[in-house]
């Protein structure tokens, strides 16, 4: 059981070449670059001016940290 419960913490962490705590840090850090993505696009929402290319090239850069991870 515990082997069992072990495995759900690092079985997609270790597919994608990370310990657990790497995993962790870089998910978190992953969800900051998000929020601060969507806050971006919010304010750019109401006030056009401000913005306005934020949160596409934080969605870039996200995407070009994760493209290919763990192949």
């Amino acid at each position: 059981m515990a082997q069992r419960l072990s495995r759900l913490f690092t079985h997609h962490p270790a597919a994608v070449g990370e310990t657990y705590l790497g995993h962790l840090a870089f998910a978190a850090w992953f969800a900051s670059r998000l929020f601060a993505a969507g806050a971006a696009a919010l304010v750019h929402a109401l006030l056009p001016f401000l913005f306005e290319t934020t949160a596409s090239r934080i969605v870039r850069e996200l995407a070009d940290r994760t493209h290919n991870r763990g192949r």
